[in-house]
């Protein structure tokens, strides 16, 4: 990707040992990529539902790990802890300004993955690529350059951000009321240290001081700036690098983070039989009343977003179309889609 980036020329892939060639693979690599920038084990991004994440519990919270289903290259689910789990969308993961950077380090790898993420979102943009990578709202206001607060916490982490917002609100009324307790409990008892919840590497005031209510407002402070600002700083800084090799980030401004969601992700909607049929070419005898067809569109306007996406990936190895392959026999011959056009063979039962 570092090679062709800075080309204008439209970017198509081609696997060794395949003679496919065309839109069918190369959407197909951006969504195999957008799979792999999406692994736990890159260190990238935050996630809700990790196995060993230590939460901030409160009288007797439990973390909840919950489970999506994440299609893998058969079509299958994947495993929870191998897709980082985000279900408001993708935001980076803190790192503390003190990280070992040096060439080899963890973070240092981090940092070439953003600058890879940042080159592969331009060059989607400029091909009119659609991929698979669902990143947050707040993440899409950082790339187009705009400033976060406490605010937007909630927008990647729901529960995260109220607890903040909560403690925020204990700040502003412990100037009238002496005597103040979060969820029936005192915030000294609460036991909260200067590092960062979740990440207890991140210390975010050096010392052994706990939270008490006096020093609040510092702590809620250094969390927000720790979780939007700092924290993610050199993560942002290589991702606008990567993309600045394509074309000038800047440019993006003139959208909102909705709009540029959709250039990026495609529009994210339930499927109708009514609007199926007019993205369908029927032939062979087929017509929109034969009752085979009926049928099938009744079933494919009853999927739900991940069965939408496994059908898709089962059509053509990505999630930008519902499409099966013309040739049945070259295509078991071959492991991605070679072809832009595909058929659907559906034969007729009688009951």
């Amino acid at each position: 990707m570092e090679m062709y980036s800075s080309q204008k020329a439209v970017l198509e892939v081609e696997y060794f040992g395949e003679v496919g060639t065309g839109l069918g693979p190369t959407l197909e690599f951006y969504t195999l990529l957008s799979h792999d920038l999406q692994k736990v084990g890159l260190s990238m991004w935050r996630s809700n539902f990790s196995p060993d994440k230590q939460s901030m519990e409160i009288d007797g919270d439990e973390l909840k790990n919950g489970k999506t289903n994440n299609i893998s290259e058969s079509g299958l689910s994947l495993a929870t802890s191998d897709i980082v789990q985000a279900p408001l969308g993708l935001f980076p993961r803190p790192w503390p300004p003190n990280a070992d950077a040096s060439d080899g380090s963890q973070f240092s790898k981090v940092i070439e993955y953003f600058r890879l993420l940042g080159r592969v979102i331009a060059k989607a943009l400029q091909d009119g690529r659609l991929l698979d990578l669902p990143l947050s709202t707040a993440l899409y206001k950082l790339v187009l350059g705009q400033e976060l607060d406490l605010h937007d916490i909630l927008s990647f982490d729901a529960e995260f951000g109220k607890i903040l917002q909560e403690l925020q609100v204990l700040v502003y009324v412990h100037r009238a009321i002496a005597d103040l307790c979060f969820r029936g409990a005192p915030i000294e008892d609460l036991y909260f240290d200067f590092s960062l919840p979740d990440y207890p590497d991140y210390i975010l005031k050096p010392g052994e001081e706990n939270v008490d209510i006096n020093n609040l407002d510092e702590y809620i402070s250094l969390v927000v700036d720790a979780t939007v600002k700092t924290g993610i700083i050199r993560q942002m800084e290589a991702f606008r690098s990567g993309f600045n090799q394509v074309f000038d980030i800047t440019s993006l401004q003139i959208f909102s983070p909705n709009e540029l969601d959709y250039l990026l992700c495609g529009r994210r909607e339930l499927w109708e039989a009514e609007t199926l049929v007019d993205h369908i070419k029927f032939d062979h005898g087929y017509t929109a009343k034969s009752l085979a067809v009926i049928n099938l569109l009744e079933i494919m306007g009853e999927f739900n977003p991940e069965q939408q996406r496994a059908f898709c990936w089962l059509g053509c190895g990505n999630f930008g179309g519902a499409f099966l392959p013309p040739d049945p026999i070259i295509n078991s011959q071959m492991k991605h889609v070679e072809t832009d056009f595909h058929f659907i063979w559906e034969k007729s039962y009688g009951i």
